[in-house]
């Protein structure tokens, strides 16, 4: 069984850049499909970033195209976040699904994502 575990969160101001990391145990991430969602109080969880494995691509929100880069490893999934806003506070949540026939990732169905990560905070604030 594939566990995600979310680290990296934190306080910063705005402007400023966090990276966080989501570590996969229990099986391979090979033919995963791997995201990040994120949750602002109030409000639905919603798509950041997404990749599918086998180098097949990538694809992030409008909220976080130029800003954002997803990318990963052997056995970590990453999110470089920089020129935080306010707007950008949520918790943040890594998602994963086994995708061995490479379908393009999507950010809209989060039904697909199988596999949940406890999340971590990020705080944009001054």
């Amino acid at each position: 069984q594939l566990q995600l575990v979310e680290s990296g969160g934190g306080l910063v101001q705005p402007g400023g850049s966090l990276k966080l990391s989501c570590a996969a145990s229990g099986l391979s991430l090979d033919y995963y499909t791997i995201a990040w969602f994120r949750q602002a109080p109030g409000k639905e969880r919603e798509g950041v970033s997404c990749l599918t494995p086998g180098g097949v691509g990538t694809k992030y929100a409008d909220s976080a195209k130029g800003r954002f880069t997803i990318s990963r490893d052997a056995a970590t999934v990453y999110l470089q976040m920089n020129s935080l806003k306010a707007e950008d506070t949520a918790v943040y949540y890594c998602a994963a699904f086994r995708n061995p026939y490479l379908a393009p990732c999507s950010l809209v169905s989060k039904g697909l994502y199988t596999i949940w990560g406890q999340g971590t905070q990020v705080t944009v604030s001054s």
